[in-house]
């Protein structure tokens, strides 16, 4: 009896691991991930319920650092630095806590985005932009908490937040024109050393065109400025399968010397041993 007991135990203890109860939470977790210009700005929070009660001045009391919704930190994550009232805020994760007042809300970027609700020690050296915004009534009470990103333009948004009858419209700026004069230059100039790298090492490892891929790995080492190891390494593979084997050495010779200035001991075997094989 006692060894049944034991065996269905083990049966019934991943069962029981997974029959968790699941309950809906009283603020439920919310994600938004809008492209402003061409940043992705991506917002993860969780919305309260005013339910019958009186938010600001009251449950969310004025004047004091308020967590910015409910549970874990609200978090922000810019794919770009902006701008906001003239600061740069670097790209990156940032939980966002404010200070709610009557005419106007202070908010705040925290570095430190793993607390739940307020840190329990706050550290202004993580405070990396505060400012003020314009605090601007509603008409219509908003029953859930709610944070947007809206009055979308290429070059700004607004991050916004409302509650109750509280409303406020934070804009940020994003690099949009340098973004875009950067991608059409760097696409205008043609491709780099590592495409060409990368395009002859598909065909030689898919056994496509020889012929092109040992054009593309010469172009990648001439426009190299250092001449990678694993570029010379490849262009001796192609040369070895076109049946070049004395080219092949040569060029594993040079692959052997940058892979051993860069202490890469996994490639000055494999062109010792190649040097060896193509030498027979």
């Amino acid at each position: 009896m006692k060894k049944i007991l034991i065996a269905l135990a083990i049966i019934l203890a991943p069962l029981a691991a997974e029959a968790q109860v699941r309950t809906p939470q009283a603020s439920p977790k919310a994600y938004i991930k809008q492209t402003v210009g061409l940043t992705d700005v991506e917002v993860t929070y969780s919305r309260p319920g005013a339910r019958g009660r009186a938010v600001f001045g009251n449950l969310v009391p004025f004047g004091k650092l308020w967590r910015t919704g409910a549970n874990e930190n609200t978090v922000i994550n810019f794919s770009d630095d902006v701008v906001i009232d003239g600061k740069t805020l670097k790209k990156g994760k940032y939980a966002i806590y404010t200070i709610p007042k009557i005419e106007s809300w202070e908010v705040i970027f925290y570095l430190s985005t793993d607390n739940w609700g307020l840190p329990e020690n706050w550290n202004d050296s993580y405070v990396v932009l505060k400012t003020t915004v314009k605090e601007n009534a509603l008409p219509t009470p908003v029953e859930t908490f709610t944070i947007g990103i809206n009055g979308i333009d290429q070059n700004f948004a607004y991050l916004e937040m409302a509650w109750e009858n509280s409303h406020v419209a934070l804009k940020f700026e994003v690099p949009t024109a340098k973004n875009a004069i950067a991608s059409i230059e760097k696409t205008l100039a043609g491709p780099t050393w590592n495409d060409y790298y990368a395009a002859s090492q598909y065909l030689f490892s898919s056994n496509g065109n020889l012929d092109t891929a040992k054009i593309y790995v010469d172009k990648a080492l001439d426009m190299s400025t250092d001449k990678p190891y694993y570029v010379s390494r490849l262009k001796s593979l192609i040369q070895a399968k076109q049946g070049d084997k004395k080219g092949a050495v040569e060029t594993a010779k040079l692959s052997l010397a940058a892979a051993e200035a860069a202490n890469n001991q996994d490639y000055v075997k494999m062109n010792k041993d190649s040097i060896t094989e193509w030498s027979r």
